[in-house]
């Protein structure tokens, strides 16, 4: 570990050197509070002892700018005059422990290992955690792009209400994820959150499976079954690729959202279910409706909020984003340390037209974390498809802009640089070999403070 004594008396500093090399740790010194936040500035530590009373720049004084300044280093203070109510109010302002002066070396010893081991176990956490939402599944939805902001403001809005929601875009742009959020920031988040896929089941199966059957409805029905609707009773019913409906289906579906009730298969009775509808469908609804395809009493039930998910093609500044998030994502599942992802790589990544959309990105960058023989993802682990992307497989209304497409680069870089060094900014600085001040300046510019 790298250790920083920070103490106005030389000998002092000669003394807890010599204790903490004779342990194996990298030890700096600084006289005063100022001088430590410039040692610091060049060259992280792991844990800071800091005399209280200095010259200059006190002990209280340096805390407070460092932590200021995203310092992450544990501050053990030191103190002759350090009574309860001093000790209390560094603990306060963020130091992790305090010695009385005199001390002997055990006691200094002992503290050092417990700031070491109390690092140790958080980091360790911290990888658990990753890879425990990795494990889970992660429902998030990652982007900042002003397309992607305005459905999910609308999304949260209409999630207050009991209203049906339609979720609409090109397959692979995340529609269940925001069937997901619209539950969890329902009223209804404690309850069931239960999804379908309509085009998934065979149309034989798919009105037991919707409704439930009674015994002996049919071969094979040897018991009562409950259908998806009495299981998301209370919750949320998320139908997915609803256009893919059979039209003798639609007709009790409609029914089903009009009287609040369902009939089981074979039964003769109906029963009352509490159910908000959440559909989605990557087709074209109005033309099916036109086309006799969709029941058109079905559609405007359905779409009384309409969520539309733009394609990732319409979104390039989220890509960065999304990159780093599937990263993080694959890496925790496979039990891997953290990549990087090359200026080279990122480069195709961010021209890439993405056809297949977000769940493409999150394939390639699994190819490309299983495929990876180092800690970073270089280009020529990614598919030949995002290598040689050919021009007949960008988009006409690609956007086509530099400016753009570099700022989403310099943005998912700083945040990857920001993230591998846990904020602190001079060490961000010097892995993306800018200034400091420029790494300031654009951190500003691109809304990077929180």
């Amino acid at each position: 570990m790298r250790i920083l004594v920070v103490d106005d008396e030389p000998g002092l500093r000669h003394t807890l050197s010599l204790i903490l090399r004779g342990e194996g740790h990298e030890v700096a010194t600084a006289a005063h509070g100022g001088a430590a936040l410039t040692a610091l500035a060049v060259e992280p530590a792991d844990v800071v002892l800091c005399d209280l009373r200095m010259p200059e720049v006190d002990g209280l004084a340096f805390l407070d700018r460092y932590k200021a300044s995203g310092g992450t280093a544990l501050v053990v203070m030191m103190s002759a005059y350090m009574d309860d109510e001093a000790a209390l109010e560094a603990m306060r302002r963020g130091a992790y422990d305090h010695i009385p002066k005199p001390f002997r070396a055990d006691q200094v010893l002992l503290v050092v290992r417990k700031a070491i081991e109390r690092e140790r176990l958080r980091r360790h956490v911290a990888q658990l955690e990753e890879q425990l939402v990795a494990y889970r599944g992660n429902d998030s939805i990652v982007g900042r792009s002003d397309a992607l902001l305005g459905v999910l403001t609308v999304a949260r809005r209409a999630a207050r209400h009991p209203t049906t929601v339609l979720v609409t875009g090109e397959s692979g742009t995340g529609k269940e994820l925001v069937a997901r959020l619209v539950h969890r920031e329902s009223p209804r988040a404690g309850a069931a959150f239960v999804a379908v896929n309509c085009g998934a089941i065979p149309e034989a199966l798919l009105e037991s499976e919707l409704f439930g059957h009674a015994r002996g409805a049919f071969t094979g029905a040897a018991a009562e079954r409950r259908g998806l609707f009495e299981e998301a009773d209370g919750g949320t019913l998320f139908l997915d690729e609803i256009g893919e409906l059979p039209v003798a289906l639609q007709v009790k579906l409609l029914r089903a959202l009009q009287e609040g009730e369902v009939r089981r298969v074979g039964d003769s009775a109906s029963r009352p279910v509490d159910v908000r509808i959440v559909a989605a469908t990557s087709r074209d609804l109005e033309a099916d409706v036109a086309a006799g395809r969709f029941r058109a009493d079905l559609y405007y039930r359905l779409n009384v909020v309409r969520l539309h998910l733009p394609p990732l093609r319409e979104r390039v500044g989220d890509v960065a984003d999304l990159v780093h998030h599937f990263v993080r994502l694959h890496a925790g599942r496979f039990g891997l340390p953290a990549h990087g992802v090359t200026p080279e790589a990122m480069r195709l990544l961010l021209e890439y037209s993405w056809p297949g959309n977000v769940r493409e990105l999150g394939n390639v960058i699994e190819r490309a974390l299983v495929l990876a023989d180092g800690d970073e993802l270089r280009a020529e682990h990614l598919p030949p498809a995002v290598r040689r992307p050919s021009a007949a497989s960008v988009p006409a209304d690609a956007d086509l802009s530099i400016k753009r497409q570099t700022e989403a680069l310099e943005r998912g870089l700083i945040r990857r640089a920001l993230e591998r060094t846990r904020g602190n900014r001079t060490r961000a600085a010097r892995l993306l070999e800018l200034s400091h001040r420029a790494l300031l300046y654009k951190i500003k510019e691109y809304r990077l403070e929180g």
